[in-house]
């Protein structure tokens, strides 16, 4: 995707660790891991960045190991309430720390600085026009149901459960995946013809996922910092179902959520039809659902990529680095 949309892009041999299993291609890890160094060396020497990002992961090790030789100062930027340890490694040779949660900042050295997660751009997206154009009647409540790309089929038994029951209560637009599309649409062929319309399955939204955010009354989703980010940048409910596996980054995440008011938190194993239909319980409380509403927006930082833009820009020009106070101004700006 990267070299398709034109930006150039240079490949150490260090291949990103996603798997423990015994297998050729992980004994020969560690000869990857010690090549890239002297790469990662060779590349900052020839490309001379004034200074450099990064999100942590392990394949960034040798890029941040050869910038601290080389004294080029590193920003770096964890999405996680918990770090891990490669986040935590390559904190100690950054020169400043962004993170998306507060309490991130406990588990990383100083100085660090509470942006949030950099997001597409919500502030244009108008919310009765998204709404026109998924045909969602001024007085029906949407529900946006997307499980990323893991494990989404926990999401697809979820709502084939709560049928109709679900769309009888709102109209519901549902990032299936390609593989559960066909399984969705024979679901919605099922249903009586007038909440036959209510149940839209939709395999991917690209273009369109701004739309569907802002006309969306309660998403339900995964607890991955983007998701998140988005919601809460429009001041939308969330019900999350963290992805119990990736150690536990998620459940950390959707706490912070659950503990500010701004949503409903199912564990992965407990997450079926009858959860979802309590869960959406909440469209017919309005008093409860503006509160997870004004909840939602309070935590949201629709500013963030501005924010982290503005540290990493400091870093190049070798200026100060901004406050907690000029972060915190920059990153809630931008509003939607």
């Amino acid at each position: 995707m990267v070299p398709g949309a034109g930006i150039p892009v240079t490949r150490l041999v260090l291949r990103s660790l996603r798997t423990a299993d015994v297998s050729l291609p992980a004994m020969v890890d560690p000869v990857r891991l010690g090549v890239s160094f002297p790469q990662g060396l060779a590349l900052l020497l020839a490309l001379r960045p004034a200074a450099i990002f990064t999100t942590g992961g392990y394949v960034a090790l040798p890029i941040a190991v050869a910038a601290s030789a080389l004294r080029i100062p590193v920003a770096l930027w964890e999405g996680n309430v918990v770090p891990g340890r490669s986040v935590r490694a390559i904190a100690r040779l950054a020169a400043v720390r962004a993170v998306s949660f507060g309490a991130t900042c406990r588990r990383l050295p100083r100085p660090c600085l509470v942006t949030g997660t950099p997001i597409r751009d919500l502030g244009s997206v108008d919310r009765l026009a998204a709404r026109g154009h998924f045909e969602i009647p001024a007085d029906a409540r949407a529900v946006l149901v997307f499980g990323g790309s893991q494990a989404v089929r926990r999401f697809e038994a979820a709502v084939e459960g709560a049928l109709p029951e679900l769309a009888e209560r709102a109209i519901v637009l549902h990032v299936t995946g390609e593989a559960a599309y066909a399984g969705a649409l024979e679901r919605r062929e099922a249903l009586p013809g007038a909440l036959r319309e209510r149940y839209r399955p939709y395999p991917f939204l690209r273009d369109e996922m701004r739309d569907a955010l802002a006309a969306a009354d309660l998403i339900v989703g995964r607890a991955g910092s983007s998701t998140i980010a988005e919601a809460t940048a429009l001041g939308t409910p969330l019900v999350l179902v963290p992805y119990p596996h990736a150690a536990g980054h998620q459940a950390a995440n959707a706490a912070v959520a659950s503990d500010t008011g701004a949503a409903i938190v199912i564990p992965d194993e407990a997450f079926d039809g009858h959860a979802l239909l309590e869960a959406v319980e909440v469209l017919a409380d309005p008093r409860r659902h503006l509160e997870m509403a004004a909840a939602s927006r309070a935590l949201g930082r629709p500013g963030a990529a501005a924010a982290v833009a503005e540290i990493v820009l400091r870093l190049a020009e070798r200026r100060p680095l901004p406050s907690e106070a000029e972060i915190e101004a920059i990153s809630r700006g931008a509003a939607a």
